[in-house]
């Protein structure tokens, strides 16, 4: 009576669990997705296979499928599925975790598979605790995070592990999942006499970014708000469930990459490109400071003197982001990515500066010539100090003809682009003039 009463609770307890949790796959044979990992002859599934399948570190999206992936690992290997949230878990309670991982193997032989949801949120303490058991193969750890291992996670962890990347599931994929969910009599919407459309499959298919479990929550929010049975998921009904589309944005490879692709793009002069990657760090709440910094640096790394003027148009983007703040600082953005996008490009003032740092850095220091030292104080004039300078402004077109440098080094090669090309012709002048030509 006590197992009949146990089993009906968990009947219970998995009918009340939302969608996602409920349509997650039992075997590997049933898991979308991840064709480049668990494909057949792929290195993760031979692992699975041959069960040997030791410390592994998935990373990727959210809505992957990372923690069921982990549960399949467990159940085909025949292992313990033992799960901890390093967001609530300490040093004490994965200590006591691998004590009965190792109690485990001792007396009944059994192994165990540890999943950690999160596992980046482990400070160094909590991931060097779990070093020995990996390294011994007491425990198969399995490490779920969103973020880059090789970042997140220390060197000695990594090192020990092997790393594979979840991909944002396709759109065919995610398709996949949700026709699977709507016919599931079992686990899904089968009982419930709900069919979808195809209008409204797509739409929740785009507006899921690749994730399974957004998806599915979109979908059962629409079917639990409707009483009337049989239902057609319609396209209206999707989109009052999705409401407003929630962005994968966060501090780490995100941010990094879009900040990346934003940059690329207006270097490119694609002002389409720089504004939709400017919007979507804007909409994932990137720092508006950090957008307006990164512009005037453009300004000058990428556009130069080729157009001047777009260093003004960043430098005043940036003014008008502190002065207004959000959300109409997105217009003096909008317009410095823009004006960035379309200037003409050189990089003629990043690399004059970096060779002539490298000169300074690795080569011999060069000593400032006399007739350019200070001589301002009577000790100075006394030692002959500045004799010989030859001021500017009393020659033709305030060009002296002398030597400003002590050795010939030419840093600054201006292109044939935009302004710079005006430049490049005063400065061939200016070089003659100034070897007394």
């Amino acid at each position: 009576m006590a197992d009949l009463f146990s089993a009906s609770r968990a009947a219970n307890v998995a009918r009340a669990a939302p969608l996602a949790a409920r349509m997650r796959p039992r075997r590997l044979a049933d898991y979308v997705g991840q064709e480049h990992l668990i494909g057949p002859g792929r290195l993760l599934r031979r692992l699975v296979e041959s069960d040997r399948i030791g410390s592994v570190i998935l990373h990727g999206p959210p809505g992957v499928g990372k923690t069921t992936l982990a549960e399949i690992i467990a159940r085909e290997t025949r292992r313990r599925f033992v799960e901890l949230s390093a967001t609530a878990s300490g040093v004490k309670e994965v200590r006591e975790v691998l004590d009965a991982a190792r109690r485990r193997l001792e007396d009944d032989g059994q192994r165990t598979c540890l999943f950690v949801d999160e596992i980046h949120r482990f400070n160094k303490s909590q991931q060097d605790v779990l070093l020995p058991d990996v390294e011994q193969g007491t425990i198969a750890l399995i490490g779920a995070t969103t973020q880059n291992p090789s970042f997140a996670l220390t060197s000695a962890l990594v090192s020990r592990s092997r790393l594979f990347a979840l991909e944002p599931l396709s759109k065919p994929d995610v398709a996949a999942v949700l026709r699977r969910a709507v016919a599931d009599c079992e686990h899904g919407l089968g009982a419930e006499q709900v069919s979808i459309d195809d209008e409204a499959l797509a739409f929740l298919v785009e507006s899921s970014d690749g994730d399974a479990r957004r998806a599915l929550g979109a979908l059962e929010i629409g079917v639990l708000s409707e009483t009337r049975r049989p239902l057609v998921f319609t396209l209206d009904l999707a989109r009052e469930s999705v409401q407003r589309k929630a962005l994968v944005y966060d501090a780490g490879d995100t941010h990094y990459d879009c900040a990346s692709a934003l940059i690329k793009s207006i270097r490119g002069s694609d002002p389409d490109a720089g504004l939709y990657w400017l919007a979507r760090m804007l909409e994932g709440g990137e720092d508006v400071r950090f957008l307006a910094r990164r512009l005037v640096i453009l300004a000058s790394e990428d556009v130069g003197n080729a157009d001047p003027r777009s260093l003004l148009v960043a430098v005043a983007a940036m003014q008008a982001t502190e002065f207004v703040g959000l959300p109409e600082c997105q217009l003096p953005l909008s317009q410095a990515v823009t004006y960035l996008a379309l200037a003409p490009k050189s990089n003629a003032c990043t690399t004059a500066i970096a060779a002539a740092r490298h000169d300074v850095r690795e080569r011999a220091v060069i000593p400032v010539p006399r007739h350019l030292q200070d001589r301002h104080s009577a000790a100075a004039k006394a030692f002959g100090r500045g004799d010989g300078y030859r001021y500017a402004h009393d020659h033709p077109d305030g060009i002296a003809a002398q030597d400003y440098l002590g050795v010939e080094k030419r840093y600054y090669e201006p292109t044939d682009r935009g302004e710079e090309r005006d430049l490049a012709l005063r400065l061939e002048e200016i070089r003659r003039r100034l070897a007394g030509g």
